[in-house]
């Protein structure tokens, strides 16, 4: 390695600069561009695998992602597509590649919890990745159809005791996060609303809107045109607190405390990848998430930039998976 002057260093000083990385690495913070850069990385075109097929909304943000970040590196960064197995497929592909930091997985909320839903699932959260950023974070919304005489979730539950067996909710499927909200509303409120499995949001909205179910868990986006047409309404996020883009939009926890349902998105790498290439792609992406125009194109796909890297994006990792895990096995739902 040598200084920006060209003087080369000595082993040792490179030494103490790739241990002083590593600590600042391990504390979640970023040290200065240039003192934790590998001359050498990258030497060619960096894969960013999605595990879930093209067009949806983690697709589209790592496509954001790999444009900035190409930029940044002067490197291609490539998007590739690689769905299947509910995003086991793609995320395994990672875990098991080469730990050089050319191969990366746009990581998500559901991969911590394939443990507790797939038998002999080909990773281990825990122990197969190297977290390096968490970028953004999404929210899911209790949608109503505009028949039902409650306006939020205080008014939901007093309805639901008073009408035993009546209500229902539908969800994308079991085991995704939108069922684990409505299963963590049921037993922080002491309900007992009905999951009715879908699969995939459209079809549970068209029953919401037709009358066919009174509730659905859904990501806003595409929810909210209905809601301003008066075909539903929206009575709660699953955010921890309010949000600025939702102005007057009440969250669950407000009438059941600490219930938090975050859908995050983040960069990972396969454990062993040298901590000074994970630094490096950390510095990367938040340059890259500073930019104005990355925050607006992903606040137009309902995710708010959420910067987080080292061991504070592994800690939520590793807190959601503890968390789901439990409502899972609480729910008596068993791997298949």
């Amino acid at each position: 390695m040598q200084l920006l002057g060209g003087e080369a260093m000595k082993p040792s000083a490179i030494a103490s600069i790739f241990a002083a990385c590593i600590a600042f690495a391990a504390s979640g913070s970023l040290p200065s561009p240039a003192l934790c850069q590998p001359a050498a990385y990258p030497a060619r075109p960096v894969t960013l695998i999605v595990p879930f097929a093209p067009g949806g909304g983690i697709d589209i943000v790592a496509r954001v992602l790999a444009g900035k970040l190409q930029d940044k590196m002067h490197q291609p960064v490539v998007v590739e597509n690689r769905p299947g197995g509910g995003g086991i497929v793609g995320t395994a592909a990672v875990a098991h590649a080469a730990p050089d930091g050319y191969t990366l997985l746009v990581i998500e909320a559901s991969s911590v919890m394939a443990k507790w839903l797939h038998k002999n699932v080909p990773f281990q959260v825990e122990k197969d990745f190297s977290p390096v950023a968490m970028v953004a974070t999404n929210y899911l919304g209790l949608f109503a159809n505009s028949s039902l005489p409650v306006g939020n979730v205080a008014e939901l539950a007093a309805y639901s005791k008073a009408h035993p067996g009546k209500l229902s909710v539908g969800t994308p499927g079991v085991g995704s996060p939108h069922h684990l909200a409505a299963l963590m509303l049921n037993h922080a409120a002491g309900i007992d609303i009905v999951h009715v499995a879908y699969r995939g949001t459209p079809p549970s909205v068209t029953d919401l809107i037709n009358g066919q179910i009174p509730l659905v868990w859904a990501v806003p986006l595409n929810v909210m045109p209905l809601v301003a047409q008066g075909k539903a309404k929206l009575l709660a996020l699953s955010a921890p607190r309010r949000l600025d883009a939702f102005p007057g939009i009440a969250v669950a926890a407000e009438s059941v405390p600490g219930f938090d349902v975050t859908l995050w998105v983040g960069v990972a790498a396969p454990a062993g990848t040298p901590p000074e290439i994970v630094v490096r792609l950390a510095q990367a992406i938040a340059e890259v998430t500073a930019l104005a125009d990355v925050r607006e194109r992903l606040s137009t796909l309902g995710y708010t930039l959420d910067f987080r890297s080292g061991e504070k994006f592994r800690e939520q990792m590793l807190a959601d998976q503890k968390k789901y895990g439990d409502v899972i096995r609480a729910a008596g739902i068993e791997p298949k």
